[in-house]
């Protein structure tokens, strides 16, 4: 299984949405949408950008989510994702700093 099907079936069925409808809000046809999303979660196929895009954004999750190999690291672009825009500066810097002092120059 590639990290882009882990991370796809993760979302969605943190989600709660079924394959077909998924593929539906990612604007797949009805008809086709659930045996689609089914060959991306197996590997079969990937997507190309623009539909990584459209899944994405169906799931709340930024494009880079599917991409991340380490779990950790997954984890916290999702909860950076979800950080409201008037805050995420402040987090982002903060957690920098964070970064600076553990790992030092």
């Amino acid at each position: 299984m590639s990290v882009f099907s882990k991370r796809l079936k993760e979302a969605r069925r943190a989600a709660g949405l079924s394959q077909e409808k998924l593929g539906v809000l990612a604007g797949i046809d009805e008809m086709s949408s659930s045996a689609r999303m089914n060959q991306y979660e197996r590997g079969k196929h990937e997507p190309d950008y623009s539909m990584v895009e459209r899944i994405a954004e169906a799931l709340d999750v930024p494009e880079c989510y599917f991409y991340c190999k380490d779990d950790d690291a997954a984890s916290i672009l999702l909860q950076l994702h979800r950080v409201p825009m008037s805050e995420k500066a402040d987090v982002t810097n903060r957690i920098l700093s964070v970064l600076r002092t553990s790992l030092g120059p």
